[in-house]
């Protein structure tokens, strides 16, 4: 039950007063999910495509109390969703404030011999409670490097050093896990976790206890643990125990976008960029279309290789890299506002090699430049297709026919399209989709889709010198 910020106990009588109830941390999760659900309010912030596929799963998971595994490639808000169940959590929770006491305790139920001790000798007046933020309640840790010692425990030789026996509690070092008791503990990459760690989390998850070395005394720890893994690491045999994937109480699978469209919306809200300022850029819907087509064709491209995996964050260096360009162009041209356009899309290299692994056997010596170069031609094809008929093409590529050269470029002024473009007619704006509005800027845009469309069609030619473009027919 939370307290109010101006009621809250400051020692154990207050509290028992009050009417705070002990919770594990389980059933507190629970408890907050159902009332957040009955209320019709949003479970997940900011997670986008998964209403139909992965949330109803984790629903599920919270309800029966379970650890979970989130399984999927890179870039699929495995973190995200693990990190967003902290806000099912009370937004503060008392703890026994005693000097020397390793756990945030429960005021009801201590588990260390500190907190039990005390307790024998004092009374509730005198038992000093302090609050822990929900914030604070989360955990996590890379697996690669972690070590026993670090997230379980070990005993302390500066301890035993200074006179402390082995025997007693005193003696050890506590890890992450104990010390988030009554809280979320998660494992990133649950695959390259070291055997011996694995091991030792046998008993917490299934016992609720921590052993350190054959201490004799056990610690029921209450504590929520997840886990993130990459299904072609996860699957490999040997790299989890089984005894450990039969102690995790669901799996959750996720998935990269199921549309074109969500994935849009998640590289809009990842990308995080104040489009407005002193130097505003807009960026037309069809050039959104074609940065996540891009990532979409890479996720099924033969050259790549599909068991990496390729994250949304590809999607969203590339969205953030095409409108630097456009704003650059704002600088420089004064322009007000710079609308991205494909011309933008030629610095995608920078964004973009290193992220494309590429698959040795399919890739039939292609580089990573010409493998980005295929995906993004592939891509403008695709957009422009669904924008524009056939009819519209063919008038537009007699246009060319007559002998029209236009050069295009990321830093051309887009003032200059008006100039070059004086002898062709508005015909293309026919069959053209997309606000063909009279301001410069968004006709050079426009212009540009046009021009590329065709040339990936090959209705026409395209040569390329010191990062311009010359198209005709």
């Amino acid at each position: 039950m939370p307290i109010a910020t101006e009621t809250k106990a400051t020692n154990l009588k207050q509290l028992v007063e009050s009417g705070w109830e002990s919770k594990t941390v389980k059933q507190e999760i629970r408890d907050n999910f159902l009332a957040r659900l009955a209320a019709g309010d949003e479970l997940y912030t900011g997670i986008v495509g998964y209403e139909d596929t992965v949330i109803p799963e984790v629903n599920i998971a919270l309800l029966s109390g379970h650890d979970m595994l989130y399984l999927g490639e890179k870039g699929q808000a495995k973190s995200r969703m693990m990190r967003g169940l902290a806000e099912f959590l009370d937004e503060e929770i008392p703890y026994l404030d005693l000097p020397g006491c390793p756990f945030h305790e429960d005021p009801l139920a201590p588990i260390s011999g500190v907190a039990k001790e005390f307790r024998k000798s004092h009374s509730d007046a005198e038992t000093p409670i302090a609050w822990w933020h929900r914030d604070d309640r989360y955990a996590e840790r890379l697996a690669p490097g972690t070590k026993f010692a670090d997230i379980i425990g070990e005993i302390d030789p500066a301890k035993l050093a200074g006179g402390v026996s082995m025997s007693t509690e005193d003696a050890l070092h506590f890890g992450l896990i104990p010390r988030m008791h009554r809280g979320i503990f998660a494992i990133n990459e649950l695959p390259e976790l070291d055997e011996l760690v694995q091991v030792g989390l046998f008993n917490i998850l299934e016992e609720r206890d921590v052993q350190i070395r054959g201490f004799p005394v056990r610690f029921e720890i209450d504590v929520m643990v997840l886990f993130s893994a990459n299904p072609s690491t996860y699957n490999r045999s040997g790299k989890v125990i089984p005894q450990l994937k039969d102690r995790i109480g669901s799996m959750i699978q996720t998935h990269y976008p199921l549309t074109r469209d969500a994935g849009i919306e998640i590289m809009e809200q990842e990308a995080d960029i104040d489009l407005d300022g002193d130097y505003p850029v807009r960026v037309p819907y069809f050039m959104r279309e074609i940065c996540e087509q891009i990532t979409i064709e890479a996720r099924k491209s033969k050259y790549v290789d599909q068991q990496s995996g390729v994250s949304a964050r590809f999607s969203l260096a590339n969205y953030r890299t095409m409108v630097a360009s456009a704003r650059q162009r704002a600088v420089i041209h004064k322009e007000t506002p710079a609308v991205v356009r494909i011309s933008d899309l030629s610095h995608l290299y920078t964004s973009s090699l290193g992220k494309l692994e590429l698959d040795l056997m399919g890739s039939h010596q292609m580089s990573e430049r010409q493998v980005l170069e295929s995906l993004i031609a592939q891509s403008i094809e695709i957009v422009f297709k669904e924008y524009v008929s056939e009819h519209g093409l063919d008038e537009i590529a007699e246009i060319f026919a007559k002998g029209v050269k236009i050069e295009v470029g990321d830093l051309i002024p887009s003032k200059q399209y008006a100039e070059r473009l004086k002898r062709v007619p508005p015909a293309w704006e026919k069959a053209f989709e997309v606000n063909a509005s009279s301001d410069d800027a968004v006709r050079a845009s426009c212009v540009e889709f046009v021009l590329s469309g065709l040339y990936a069609m090959d209705k026409i030619s395209r040569a390329q010198s010191h990062g311009q473009s010359s198209y005709e027919i």
